[in-house]
This record gives structure tokens, sequence and C-alpha cells, in this order.
């Protein structure tokens, strides 16, 4: 959202970095880089899902200063809408669940969000997201006026990461990566750049990394513990997202694969970068052609998940 008197932080969201991971892939013949999205000032590829959606709604008419919108989410979403919010003198309501980090739970608070923390899942599916999105319909009933931006239909997200995300790669690349990894949730980032792909007639594999236990993409449902991707709901935009193939990951997995990004690289990821990082070392296990170039989108940094995924106790306790 733009400032008449001039630049704000959303000015700062995207042209975030690809870094090259020579030491995660040594003695092999392959390229392998990760774009950053924990780069953008929310911390995570949210923040370009937040300014899409935000900015249609303001164009169409639906979204004025001193409205309300209440949204789902696992946690990204929700500070990347209270930081709209902040600039644009709305106020929002999020709705998370416990799987929520407290560290990004706070985060939201502290930019003005009120948050509704739920108690207990869909008592008929066990799901959490079914629970929110029934709490998001409550509050769209009982606070007068209020609208919901629906980050699970919304194709904003897939404007913003066709022109902001995989242009970007392209761009920074300077050619088509072979192999495309992302992380899936509410498929918007896979969505966008998938069109962006097809558009452009890429000759790029695009594998959506899926955690085990999702229903996205014919999954079966199963127990997962970590926030960000995954989804016990089929979301709407995902209908229309088809990836040349899926890879689902268990939770230990993804924890190893951000602690051996984190050690050989310097990068903590989230936990959905940690799956991301283990669908790469899956996909070389299968072989993937001498000179192949490999890109990984790593949605959001790992300080947010200190107490969780790089928590020894954490990690015994829960998986």
């Amino acid at each position: 959202m733009k400032n008449t008197h001039g630049p704000t932080v959303a000015d700062t969201i995207g042209n975030t970095p690809l870094v090259r991971l020579d030491r995660l892939v040594e003695e092999r013949d392959v390229s392998v880089w990760a774009k950053l999205e924990y780069f953008n000032p929310g911390g995570s590829a949210k923040d370009r899902t937040a300014t899409a959606m935000v900015e249609a709604a303001i164009a169409d008419g639906r979204l004025r200063p001193g409205d309300t919108v209440v949204e789902s989410s696992s946690g990204n979403l929700g500070v990347a809408m209270a930081r709209q919010a902040a600039l644009g003198g709305w106020t929002f309501h999020c709705v998370v669940d416990p799987r929520a980090n407290k560290a990004t739970v706070a985060h939201m608070e502290a930019l003005g969000a009120v948050v509704h923390m739920l108690d207990w899942p869909d008592p008929e599916t066990g799901d959490w997201l079914t629970a929110r999105r029934a709490e998001v319909a409550r509050l769209l009933e009982e606070i007068d006026g209020a609208i919901c931006l629906d980050q699970y239909s919304n194709e904003a997200a897939f404007t913003a990461h066709a022109a902001g995300t995989m242009r970007e790669i392209h761009e920074q690349l300077g050619t088509a990566p072979d192999y495309l990894l992302v992380a899936v949730s509410t498929t918007g980032t896979i969505g966008g750049c998938l069109r962006y792909i097809r558009e452009h007639d890429l000759p790029t594999t695009v594998i959506a990394v899926d955690a085990e236990g999702s229903v996205l993409f014919q999954g079966t449902r199963g127990e997962r513990h970590l926030p960000g991707f995954g989804a016990g709901v089929v979301p709407k935009l995902s209908e229309s997202v088809t990836p040349d193939r899926v890879l689902r990951i268990p939770d230990r997995a993804s924890v190893e694969g951000a602690r051996r990004l984190a050690r050989t690289e310097a990068i903590l990821p989230g936990a959905s970068g940690g799956a991301v990082i283990a669908g790469v070392d899956k996909l070389l296990e299968e072989g993937v052609e001498e000179g192949a170039t490999i890109v990984a989108i790593l949605h959001d940094g790992g300080p947010a998940y200190l107490d969780t995924i790089y928590n020894d106790d954490w990690v015994e306790q829960n998986l």
C-alpha cells in the first residue's frame, strides 16, 4: 500500500536475494539456489500476497480506511496483513490456532492486530484450518461491516508471485531453472510461479513440496505438527494449480532439512523451508541431469521457530 507522503516499509517488499547453496551440494554437478523470502519486511513471502490482496480490494472499493478485515492465518499472512492495516488505517482481526509460533502471534499484536486464538480443532474432522475458517465466518457475522479478503481463494496471490517472485528468479538467474521447488498451503506462490512459467513457455519442472498428512493434490489426511505448509482443507486456489509433481515430506524430515541448511549455509529457514530442502535432497537422490539448475523458494526464516523445530526437547515431545 503506497503512502502519498513518501515511501513506507511496504515499499521494500520484493526483490529478495537469490543465493547459491554450494556447501549443501558439495561434489555434485548441479547448482542449487535459494530464494530468500524472509528478506521481505514481514519476514515471509506472505508480504507479497497481502499487498496484492489489499491493493486489489482498495482498487475495487471493498476496503477503505476505518474498515475491519478478518482473516485466518497460520502466522505469516497475519503479520503481513497487520502491517498493511497499520499503514492503511483499518482494523485487522486474525484467527490463529495453537500451532502458530508464539513470536509470530506477538508480532501481529505488536502491529495492532486483534488475535483470536482457537482452543479446539474442528470437532468432526479434527482439522485446525476448518475450525479457523468457521471462526472467521462467525466473526464476520458478529462484527458489523467486517470483510474477509480470503487468502484461500483470492487470485491476487497468483498475480503477486507471477509478477514478483518468479519474474525475479528468472531475471536473477538470467535463465529458466530446470527445477523449481515450492512449499504449498494456499497454493498462491506455486500458482503464481506456474502462471509466469507457462506464459513465458519456460522449460521448468515445478515441484510442489507438501506436508505428509496434507490433503492437497489428493493427499491423505493425517496429523501435522508444523505450521506454514500443507492443508487440512483443499483451498479454492488450488483447483486451478497443477504442479508437475508433488513431494510429500514428513515433519521430521522437514526439521532435519532446516537444521542441515543452517549448519551448512548459515541460512536459518522456517519449517516449510526445511521441507523444501528435504525435497531437494530427495530429488537429488532420485537423480537429475548433470549441470541441472534447481531453485528452492524459502518462504520464511527460522527465528520464530527457535522454540519449535530448532528446539531438541520440542522435537522429541512432538515428533
